[in-house]
């Protein structure tokens, strides 16, 4: 199946923002404002189900909120009314996901129903979404209420020609994002002759490619393991609700923060540079949840990152005229020898060497399974193809 990218794709933008004391005080109050609505929302829902009355939805939440703002939370009056807004438009949408994971429960599906839960000021100060007349420059975001906000990246947003949607702002160690999405126009990928790969995912390597080179994993999360098990004594030492304490958690909210940043760097990089220099990928279709059962691996899964791999590459797969293919869980990529086709029985995960009983061969486990997979595209024996994705994607 060919992967054509639409001339027009919503793409999201994230960078984070350079703020002084008053801005990030501003901040704190948006957030805090969508937070409280959030938990009064859901109050509110709550007690008209166990009424028995019908659920009120966003819109009368939102018409019962401006009526209470003269007497009860004249406080709002300081911060734009998208922030409520778009807080109770967040809670109809966690209890539409929830009905519809309890759906696929009684369906037969391995799914948890995920109840709406309050939201608390211990998670972090939070995010608040704006809407309205939002302007991008190259330094800098212009949000409503909020004014002109500084940006650390210069000419990261999109300016000229593109119409931003709304903006989302959070906060995370200490440190404010924001978030928005714009349609931006991609022109069609040129057909020019790029070689096809299978590439085999693991732990050690982050991915091994059929020509012979690989993709190595950073495992950000194996060599910061021990700074966080430091931090982490040192938040459960100090005393709750101290100021020492909040200095604590959010030295260990960086460490985390600096390891998410890294994975995700190497994610985007790896995708991009297949993306662009290959006509074709074929891909395991991994079962990453239940390989995450796996109590002995599943940190060191976990730090890979393998289904956040393929949506990436699955988007931009589409951008540069690139064909992403699925071989088959069933499908012995792994057991199977690239040079005969004699497939073993069974074949442990300490065994990183694969030796054919048929032909003799020798070779890497990981790359014997990339060349397998470049030869089931070649033989046309891929069974299925993944899903379609819509034309909006987010980075």
């Amino acid at each position: 199946m060919w992967y054509t990218c639409s001339m027009i794709v919503l793409r999201g933008y994230k960078t984070e923002l350079d703020l002084n004391n008053a801005q990030k005080t501003a901040c704190a109050k948006h957030a805090g404002a969508a937070r409280y609505t959030f938990n009064w929302g859901l109050s509110r829902k709550i007690a008209a189900y166990q009424a028995g009355e019908k659920t009120p939805t966003a819109i009368d939440l939102h018409r019962a909120l401006n009526a209470l703002k003269k007497t009860e939370f004249a406080w709002m009056y300081a911060v734009s009314k998208c922030a409520p807004q778009e807080a109770l438009r967040n809670l109809d949408q966690a209890f539409w996901h929830f009905f519809r994971r309890v759906k696929e429960k009684q369906a037969g599906k391995q799914v948890k129903a995920g109840f709406p839960q309050y939201k608390s000021k211990k998670d972090g100060l939070g995010s608040f979404r704006l809407t309205g007349a939002i302007h991008g420059y190259e330094n800098a975001i212009q949000l409503p209420r909020l004014g002109r906000l500084r940006l650390k990246e210069r000419g990261y947003l999109p300016v000229s020609g593109v119409h931003l949607l709304s903006a989302t702002v959070s906060a995370r160690g200490r440190r404010w994002f924001v978030s928005v999405p714009a349609e931006v126009e991609i022109p069609d990928p040129q057909e020019v002759g790029k070689p096809v790969v299978g590439l085999d995912l693991g732990i050690t390597r982050l991915a091994t490619l059929s020509d012979g080179s690989s993709i190595e994993n950073p495992q950000v999360l194996k060599h910061a393991l021990r700074k966080i098990k430091r931090l982490q004594r040192s938040v459960s030492r100090r005393q709750q609700g101290s100021a020492n304490r909040r200095k604590a958690v959010d030295r260990l909210a960086r460490t985390h923060l600096r390891v998410t940043n890294l994975r995700t760097d190497t994610l985007h990089q790896a995708t991009s540079l297949l993306a662009k220099t290959k006509s074709a990928v074929v891909l395991e279709d991994l079962n990453v949840s239940g390989m995450l059962k796996n109590h002995h691996l599943a940190q060191a899964i976990a730090d890979v990152g393998l289904y956040e791999f393929r949506r990436q590459l699955t988007y931009k797969a589409k951008w540069y005229g690139c064909q992403v293919w699925l071989a088959e869980r069933a499908y012995p990529s792994t057991k199977r020898c690239s040079r005969c086709g004699q497939v073993k029985a069974d074949m442990d995960l300490g065994q990183r060497r694969y030796v054919c009983d048929a032909c003799g061969m020798l070779m890497d486990r990981d790359l014997n399974a990339a060349i397998n997979l470049e030869q089931c595209w070649l033989r046309l024996e891929l069974p299925r193809v993944p899903r379609e994705v819509t034309p909006v994607e987010r980075v």
